[in-house]
């Protein structure tokens, strides 16, 4: 059964778009901010309960959810059960569109986008289905051939998707980075501005390894008279074990853009909304793949900035105290590789991606 949020919207005659775009915000935001670009759509959700759209999009747009899984690594009976729901949800999805009256589908991947794609093309609607990693999942190489469009973040990932129409348009960033940018908010952080920044972006996934490792390495970056941010996550029972004044922890931190501009150095996770505002802010920085990341695309992402000179690339498995130190050291004392590699991170950003993906969307509609 599908569950609706009912919002009022008289614009009656002008094209009706069902976004499909759950989970994480690096499914949800790209989305919103394509969303914001088609002031003339009707635009109503769908997204699965108690995830992060049931907080996002409500306020915003009509959200409808169904109850879909992600398939499991081996066949087996728990297989069997998630393709029967997805067989349920398809028909729900179905439904929702038919009797809804909807004209086209957006789609940023995930398993929410299966019964979405399908669904559409059963009834002969565009879709549009954005993928924003290097490697793409599993449900944008099985599903893309269906497609009336892919978006693209990476060029990259053409070669894995043959039988797909391909279009490269960047990861769109979140609407209030981007206005963050362009005010050029300051830090509202006690740093003094002729020091040296560095921050460490963990995040909320299989940070605290590399949390653990940054620790271990602060004092040294610290005694070089450099200062740091560290962005935890909430899930780090160590969060709060380095004092010192030239150290922050926070668990997140709200204007990333000004942090991101500020920052001399980043070290980071490489999922591809934290890359997409590191290209976009052209900020150095060096890139410790989360290794338990589905089919390792968190490396596939690293390798495009590490290939061009935006980022240093390391293995968690292969980073050690010492070799971390060192680097970061060097970088630090290095200001014209820092600049080369901030030129390199420009060269990498769409700074227009949401108006593009939203241009695409209405080339079809």
């Amino acid at each position: 059964m599908v569950t609706t949020v009912v919002t009022t919207d008289d614009r009656a005659s002008s094209p009706k778009l069902l976004i499909a775009a759950s989970g994480t915000g690096g499914h949800l935001f790209p989305a919103l901010a394509t969303a914001e670009q088609l002031p003339d759509y009707r635009i109503e959700w769908l997204g699965v309960p108690d995830r992060l759209e049931t907080q996002l999009v409500p306020d915003r747009y009509p959200l409808h959810t169904i109850s879909v899984e992600g398939f499991q690594q081996r066949f087996g009976l728990g297989s069997l059960k998630i393709f029967g729901r997805l067989t349920g949800s398809i028909w729900q999805v179905r439904q929702l569109l038919q009797q809804g009256r909807f004209q086209a589908v957006l789609t940023t991947g995930g398993y929410i986008a299966a019964p979405a794609i399908v669904a559409a093309r059963s009834l002969g609607l565009p879709v549009v289905l954005h993928e924003s990693n290097a490697l793409p999942g599993k449900v944008t190489r099985w599903l893309s051939p269906l497609c009336s469009a892919v978006a693209i973040g990476f060029e990259t990932s053409a070669q894995y998707l043959p039988l797909a129409k391909t279009v490269h348009v960047g990861t769109p960033v979140r609407s209030q980075f981007r206005s963050a940018l362009e005010a050029s908010q300051p830090l509202e952080l006690p740093i003094p501005a002729d020091v040296p920044l560095i921050v460490v972006v963990g995040g909320s996934q299989g940070a605290v390894a590399m949390n653990q490792l940054v620790r271990q390495c602060a004092p040294v970056w610290l005694e070089a008279g450099a200062w740091m941010v560290h962005l935890t996550g909430n899930n780090d029972p160590d969060a709060a074990s380095l004092n010192h004044p030239q150290y922050i922890s926070l668990p997140f931190y709200g204007e990333m853009a000004s942090i991101l501009q500020r920052a001399d150095l980043v070290i980071s996770r490489a999922g591809a909304g934290t890359l997409t505002e590191l290209a976009v802010t052209q900020t150095p920085a060096i890139l410790i793949p989360y290794p338990y990341a589905a089919e390792d695309h968190q490396t596939y992402n690293a390798n495009v900035f590490a290939q061009v000179g935006a980022a240093l690339l390391f293995q968690q498995a292969e980073l050690t105290v010492d070799l971390l130190q060192s680097k970061v050291l060097y970088l630090l004392q290095s200001p014209d590789i820092r600049q080369q590699m901030a030129e390199a991170m420009g060269k990498l950003a769409i700074a227009d991606s949401a108006e593009q993906l939203a241009d695409l969307m209405r080339s079809l509609t």
